[in-house]
């Protein structure tokens, strides 16, 4: 797309060639460093720029990380936290009337810019400002506001998110606490029935917790009215409080600032109050009462409130793919390998073509998402906000969410990859940072939701068409949904069939695909990106519905077309950053940026064809002559990248003092 644009450059040098551009007219735009920066800072300039500040007055916790002794490093952890806390940048996602701004793009944004810093303050910060507190917020009634959040805010009360079991994961609605009211005290009594009920993993629970949100099943008269969620006191003078009983999970893979916990409650009392009520309340005589009828609409909708979770780990997991790519090409471009046989000096590393395959490609789908992720923020914001508060919008909003943070997650573990074994035996030491960021990253793929679970929820919202049942159906319900319905009315729900004919129209003919023409034009990668999703959700319809028809049990015809309905969340999620991609770029004026950032743009699109492309030639969609040019392409695209490489890198903003790897760069002639 970019590359139809040549550019020219202020400075009146000679723009920088690579050796096939001769021929085309390519001209090698210079960046505006400065003008990139602040396109990627987008609205919340100001907030990312606080940020910054509070990373560099605490990056001492980098290296205190790799010299503490366990329980000093986690109390360092917590000083650090409630030290930025202090600043005001906790408080911007809650309401004015708690001190806070009311900004959820604010806080999603400070969220995302803290993941270039210790990923344990960024994950025990989640913990007490976005699940702790921001469970009392959007589960809690006012009162329960003016209670707990100022304290909150401020950090003086330090809180847990007690969710999951040693015995449930995922599946919360299974969750087997119990919490049951006795009218006559009008209180809660929370019991762990089974060895299987306690809660696991638990963030600020080992060590620091004085409070946690419990999620239990509520019971009245032996009756069960589903989970929900309740304020219950785990600690009172650093003990543990009355039938509270507290272990530690121990040492981690990473993350070992955070004091992950386990919980056991033994005929704990709460107050009638202590009931997060904004959903559903319990009367003093112990009548429920809910404005949402229906049992697992009103579960959803209590999770729903919670989604800022997931948007804010995908945000971070690209933060730290941005700091991989960054060491690893700064490090590219210093450091120099193997003399050429005419004796030549010795090539720097980035100037190898398979070192760019490495790297640049990468360095293209991390662009991608952080245009994703800004679109998704700006979403969450309007529907926390009020703006929108459309159902549809809320429950497609999930969905993108889920999918994001899957996408993005897998990607940085991907990416820190890569980058370290860029970097040889020098990423390997634990002072070049690349140690802690794959082991305080890996389990982003698993929290907030479990990646795999997460794409079938993406593809349970695009087969149903977010139904106004779709919050009740669990898997199977998908399946007894779709096998209802005539395959005609899910491929009508999805658009399949219009998207089809779009498609059709946008691909080039069968007589002009051996041609190398029109490669980089947005229309062909956008056919080929909608082309796949579409294909895939007709598909899976049919399967589902031929295996109920003749006579499979649900659970079996789900379980027959899983990695389908997998595969299906993967490609929607795909076409979702491509349009943001897409979008950005199309909404710049003319410029070198515009050009520098199209050519990322057609390398994250063919990329991901190439990634794809046995799937692509089983349907007909690429032969193997217009298959290998897309190779030849990305490499193409890789030269014309390189000399922009370090310039793409520094416009994330990564303050030095946190990026460390001084040994990395300071090789060859920097």
């Amino acid at each position: 797309m970019a590359t139809e644009t040549p550019a020219t450059t202020e400075s009146g040098k000679d723009p920088a060639t690579t050796p096939d551009d001769h021929e085309t007219g390519y001209l090698q735009p210079e960046i505006d460093l400065a003008a990139l920066r602040s396109l990627l800072d987008g609205d919340y300039a100001e907030v990312r720029e606080l940020v910054r500040k509070n990373l560099v007055e605490n990056a001492d916790v980098l290296e205190e990380a790799e010299t503490l002794g366990h329980d000093e490093f986690r109390d360092r952890v917590r000083d650090v936290v409630v030290s930025v806390a202090g600043t005001g940048q906790t408080a911007l996602g809650f309401p004015k009337a708690q001190g806070g701004s009311n900004s959820t793009g604010g806080a999603i944004a400070a969220f995302e810019t803290m993941g270039f810093g210790d990923l344990s303050v960024l994950v025990k910060m989640g913990v007490q400002f976005g699940l702790f507190g921001g469970a009392i917020q959007n589960l809690g009634n006012e009162e329960h506001h003016a209670k707990y959040l100022p304290d909150v805010i401020s950090g003086k009360l330090l809180g847990c998110f007690a969710m999951t079991e040693g015995g449930h994961g995922s599946n919360v609605q299974a969750l087997e606490t119990v919490a049951t009211y006795d009218a006559d005290s009008q209180e809660f009594v929370i019991n762990t029935p089974t060895e299987s009920a306690y809660k696991d993993y638990i963030g600020n629970a080992a060590r620091h917790g004085e409070m946690a949100v419990v999620f239990a099943q509520l019971e009245i008269d032996g009756k069960s009215e589903g989970v929900h969620a309740f304020v219950v006191p785990i600690r009172i003078d650093n003990k543990p409080a009355p039938g509270v009983r507290i272990e530690d999970s121990g040492l981690k893979m990473g993350l070992n600032g955070v004091d992950n916990g386990r919980l056991w409650f033994d005929g704990v009392r709460i107050p009638r109050t202590a009931l997060l009520n904004r959903f559903a309340d319990v009367t003093p005589e112990g009548v429920y009462e809910s404005p949402i009828e229906s049992p697992g609409r009103r579960f959803f909708t209590m999770l729903g409130t919670l989604v800022l979770g997931r948007v804010c780990i995908g945000a971070a997991g690209n933060s730290a793919a941005k700091m991989a790519l960054t060491i690893a090409i700064k490090y590219a471009d210093r450091r120099r390998q193997f003399e050429s046989a005419d004796g030549e000096p010795e090539q720097l590393l980035l100037d190898y073509g398979q070192h760019q395959r490495r790297l640049l490609p990468l360095l293209a789908k991390t662009y991608a998402l952080h245009f994703a992720q800004e679109v998704l923020t700006d979403q969450t914001h309007k529907a926390f906000s009020g703006e929108n508060d459309d159902e549809d919008y809320r429950r497609a909003l999930e969905s993108r969410a889920a999918g994001t943070k899957a996408l993005a997650t897998w990607h940085s573990t991907r990416t820190i990859q890569e980058s370290r074994e860029a970097c040889g035996g020098a990423g390997y030491m634990s002072r070049n940072r690349f140690a802690a960021l794959k082991a305080d990253t890996d389990v982003f793929t698993t929290f907030e939701g479990d990646n795999t679970v997460l794409m079938q929820l993406v593809a349970k919202g695009l087969l149903t068409g977010y139904a106004s049942d779709f919050s009740d159906m669990d898997q199977l319900g998908m399946v007894r949904f779709v096998a209802g319905m005539a395959v005609e009315t899910v491929v009508e729900r999805t658009n399949v069939h219009k998207l089809l004919e779009r498609v059709r129209d946008l691909l080039p003919g069968d007589d002009e695909w051996d041609q190398e023409a029109g490669l980089l034009d947005p229309n062909f990668h956008e056919a080929m990106f909608r082309f796949r999703e579409e294909h895939l959700v007709s598909g899976a319809a049919r399967r589902l519905k031929r295996g109920v028809d003749q006579g499979m049990e649900p659970a079996e015809v789900f379980s027959r077309v899983q990695d389908h309905v997998i595969a299906i969340g993967h490609a929607h999620v795909e076409r979702l950053v491509l349009d943001a991609f897409v979008d950005k770029v199309q909404s710049l004026p003319d410029s070198d940026n515009k050009v520098a950032l199209g050519l990322l743009l057609d390398l994250f699109a063919l990329t991901t064809i190439e990634e794809n492309r046995a799937w692509f030639m089983e349907h007909g969609r690429l032969t193997s002559p217009r298959s290998k040019a897309i190779s030849r392409e990305i490499n193409s695209l890789c030269r014309k990248l390189r000399p922009l490489a370090g310039d793409l890198v520094d416009a994330f903003g990564i303050p030095p003092e946190v990026i460390r790897a001084e040994e990395l760069l300071t090789w060859g002639d920097a």
